[in-house]
């Protein structure tokens, strides 16, 4: 997901060719042949150590599939991009699979729910106003984003029928009650996340019906590393540059998703 100031300028870079790497393969393993799939929680916005050719989609070389790739891929094509919906998937990243592939990886539904214009509207605006948005992501994820993961599920498969696929979620944004003295209420805290649940339940649906795997992140980050959390955060708060809150720090995208991805892979 990604901050709605920067989700155009982001959407027209999603038509820039892929970063394709070809790796090292581990000593005596089977060739794989990975492609990230996917928005800004894939690749990597939010993570610093930006890949200087991905312009607008702000791939990091610190995303969990860069770290997963440069220790299992003998070749590796980062497609996801900040900004994506389903719709951009279809139109400009399921083209880097093919039949050779064999791993894939995918976060996607966020931005087509509106979570990034729910977050403008909560932080800028009051409680009931951030409540009305949350009800509204919550009956797009519920009603509409099904059909769309489906037809984007379905055309992963026809594009890499061979493929092994790993749908991650995303975790809660907030620790509810948590260390934060300013900012929303707990109130619009607790309803951001109980959102999450929500489109995180759609994705797992919709994954088990494709016959994809599905990679659940939030115990890793509800372990206090949520905004307001306990221990260290792995999540922005509103930081600049703005289109990196909300988003996993590093160290989220590191002992968050990349072993979420790892025991899924």
């Amino acid at each position: 997901m990604r901050s709605a100031r920067v989700a155009t300028g982001a959407l027209m870079a999603s038509s820039l060719a892929a970063a394709t790497l070809f790796l090292a393969a581990p000593a005596n393993a089977a060739t794989v042949n990975y492609v990230a799939l996917g928005d800004s929680y894939s690749a990597g916005v939010g993570a610093g150590n930006y890949v200087g050719s991905s312009g607008s989609c702000d791939r990091s070389y610190n995303s969990y599939p860069y770290l997963w790739a440069s220790q299992h891929a003998s070749g590796f094509t980062d497609a996801a991009c900040s900004g994506a919906t389903t719709s951009d998937v279809l139109n400009s990243q399921v083209s880097a699979l093919n039949s050779s592939t064999t791993e894939v990886s995918i976060t996607i539904g966020g931005n087509d729910a509106g979570f990034a214009n729910t977050m403008e509207t909560c932080v800028l605006q009051g409680t009931d106003e951030c409540l009305s948005a949350v009800s509204s992501a919550e009956s797009f994820a519920k009603n509409t984003l099904p059909g769309r993961l489906a037809q984007t599920y379905a055309a992963i498969h026809a594009r890499a029928p061979h493929a092994h696929v790993v749908v991650l979620d995303y975790p809660h944004l907030y620790q509810v009650p948590g260390d934060c003295l300013f900012g929303i209420s707990d109130t619009s805290r607790s309803a951001i996340d109980g959102a999450a649940d929500i489109l995180d339940g759609v994705i797992s649906k919709a994954a088990a019906n494709a016959g994809f795997k599905f990679a659940d992140v939030r115990a890793a980050f509800d372990a206090g590393h949520e905004i307001c959390g306990s221990s260290t955060s792995w999540l922005h708060s509103t930081t600049l540059p703005v289109n990196e809150s909300y988003h996993p720090t590093a160290s989220g995208q590191e002992y968050g998703y990349l072993p979420q991805f790892a025991a899924n892979a």
